[in-house]
């Protein structure tokens, strides 16, 4: 019999396609697999096997987890997009949770959460802090003066060296963190995940006029 707590949470805002099957405190499946692009064709038959080889199927879930970024545009959309269409098919609670939240589950004190966020920047957020950073995108080379942390994620010891803090590696691995997040964390009724954007895409405008609307 299936336990009746099952979490299945799942990442597709960077260069990969990650899931996690979590059971109360215990992980009963992971999976990771690097990629830049195709997560939105991986995704379900990647979370179908690994449902089968626990022996649990979809309706046997009790919430969904999933990464809301920041990260990549169009990865970010596929994911939050088959979190929300499981929520409605299955009738189950799905929650959002960002990246450099899940990255900063289970450290203590002062954390600063890092991500790469390409052309020499950095996603930063700060957590257990008097001084709070919000998410924001900064310049790696010119990090503006921060207190002393621990910092996690991308360039962490970089971070670390600038603020005079420590670098460590997530406690967590983030779909794992994600699921426990999303087991504890309950969106307001009717709210559904949302992409976490700090970026516009960076897709421009065809150059080609448009096509004359004939009357």
């Amino acid at each position: 019999m299936p336990p009746d707590d099952l979490v299945l949470a799942f990442d597709t805002s960077a260069a990969h396609c990650a899931a996690a099957l979590l059971s109360g405190d215990r992980v009963l499946a992971e999976r990771y697999e690097p990629m830049e692009k195709g997560q939105a064709e991986r995704l379900m038959p990647m979370l179908a096997d690994m449902l089968a080889e626990v022996g649990v199927g979809w309706r046997d879930l009790a919430r969904i987890g999933v990464g809301t970024g920041p990260g990549n545009f169009t990865g970010v959309r596929i994911s939050v997009a088959a979190a929300r269409g499981l929520a409605l098919g299955l009738g189950i609670p799905a929650c959002g949770v960002s990246s450099l939240q899940a990255q900063a589950l289970g450290t203590k004190g002062a954390v600063l959460s890092s991500l790469d966020a390409r052309k020499g920047g950095v996603y930063l957020q700060s957590y257990g802090q008097s001084e709070v950073l919000v998410a924001q995108i900064l310049d790696i080379a010119h990090l503006p003066p921060m207190p002393p942390a621990l910092c996690v994620g991308f360039a962490a010891e970089a971070i670390a060296a600038h603020c005079a803090g420590q670098a460590a590696p997530p406690r967590y691995a983030l779909c794992e963190a994600i699921a426990r997040l999303a087991k504890t964390q309950n969106a307001p009724d009717g709210q559904r995940p949302a992409p976490f954007y700090l970026r516009s895409a960076d897709a421009a405008p065809p150059s080609d006029p448009p096509p004359l609307i004939l009357p």
